[in-house]
């Protein structure tokens, strides 16, 4: 697989698909790190003399109202802000006004492309890996650079099927994201920590499975853990837990196959009778597994970190984290979210910027789209 170091790029107009879906509150951008992550590969194109052509997607287009909510105009002002220089931003992703425009752009320019999703109304042509779509993209420019490490979970027309029909490589943090998360796939020190954490276990199911068997230990918070503790026969009231009675059993199995070696919480923060919080009990007895790891793997939070009322158990969770000796290696989303809200982004080894896309390499080695750019 070629990196953007193997491949000639001076000169030429190079199509750069990036993940910039970052949270948006009321307008305003509440975790610019993956737009910052991603200013090495276009400062580097930039220093090449290339006219840059930015693919994104942003949020989930299943209607034309939904594009109304999901532009990328709000992402093109904060990334001029931190290149200190013009981007051009084009109000569509697609047709012949975008490519006069694109052609007749200079070198040396950015361009940003509207949220490449709005491709999916009426047909998913974007997430379907439409490849005439695809070629049309690929038009745009003369070489393909892929540093969306975030979304390669998907074969999407912008991030997979691009590829056959230009001269491509990985961007520097693909290339970052790759070199730190192998450790969780190859050659894993011992002893290895998990903390899995939110929402769903449904969703988290595969990649539990896939590390139950190779770490020593997995802690439990969030929803997560509610469903493991029901699963064992705890009444959880009215707390975020599966009802899925397959899923629970799969649960059950899970603890009876790894005895000692999944650990549950103890105490909690509740209100009206509903687990918001993991109490500090919980934190101690996890603390004592954390201080002898090697390595510790974080997805997920301790609950409803969001709300003041409910942040402590994650933020006492990330201080002890951030004084283990064990490499730490944080997942994306809410999680990176998290880190950065509480003070920890420079405290650990690693913090990735992809969601489900790290926990597809970590599960499974590879990614849809990476596959793409053998």
């Amino acid at each position: 697989m070629k990196t953007i170091n193997d491949i000639d790029v001076k000169n030429k107009s190079v199509v750069l698909r990036l993940d910039f879906n970052v949270p948006v509150e009321n307008g305003e951008i509440k975790d610019n790190s993956k737009i910052v992550k991603s200013l090495r590969t276009i400062n580097y194109l930039l220093q090449n003399n290339c006219k840059v052509v930015i693919l994104s997607h942003f949020g989930r287009i299943k209607s034309e109202e939904d594009k109304l909510k999901n532009s990328l105009k709000v992402v093109g002002k904060e990334l001029a802000n931190l290149l200190k220089r013009d981007v051009k931003f084009l109000d569509n992703c697609y047709g012949d006004k975008v490519k006069n425009i694109v052609d007749n752009s200079s070198l040396g320019e950015v361009i940003l492309l509207e949220n490449t999703r709005f491709m999916d109304v009426p047909t998913k042509k974007e997430s379907g890996n439409d490849l005439e779509l695809a070629k049309y993209f690929a038009s745009l420019g003369d070489v393909y650079i892929n540093d969306a490490f975030g979304s390669m979970h998907r074969a999407h027309a912008s991030t997979a099927g691009i590829a056959k029909f230009l001269p491509h490589a990985i961007g520097f943090l693909v290339m970052d994201e790759l070199e730190h998360l192998n450790i969780l796939v190859h050659g894993t020190p011992h002893p290895f920590t998990v903390f899995m954490g939110g929402a769903k276990v449904d969703d988290k199911l595969p990649i539990i499975k896939s590390l139950i068997d190779r770490c020593d230990y997995l802690l439990l918070g969030g929803g997560i853990a509610n469903s493991f503790l029901k699963a064992k026969g705890a009444d959880v009231g009215a707390s975020i837990a599966t009802n899925d009675e397959n899923v629970l059993n799969e649960l059950r199995e899970l603890m009876n196959k790894n005895r000692g070696k999944i650990v549950l919480p103890v105490d909690f923060t509740i209100d009206d009778g509903v687990i918001y919080d993991l109490g500090n009990k919980s934190i101690d007895l996890y603390k004592k597994y954390l201080e002898n790891s090697e390595l510790v793997f974080v997805n997920g939070t301790c609950g409803k970190f969001e709300d003041e009322r409910f942040m402590e158990g994650t933020e006492n969770l990330f201080r002890i984290l951030s004084g283990v000796r064990a490499k730490v290696i944080v997942g994306g989303g809410d999680t990176a979210s998290a880190c950065k809200k509480f003070g920890f982004e420079d405290k650990f080894y690693f913090i990735s910027s992809g969601g489900g896309a790290t926990l597809e390499y970590i599960a499974d080695g590879s990614l849809k789209a990476l596959e793409w750019m053998e």
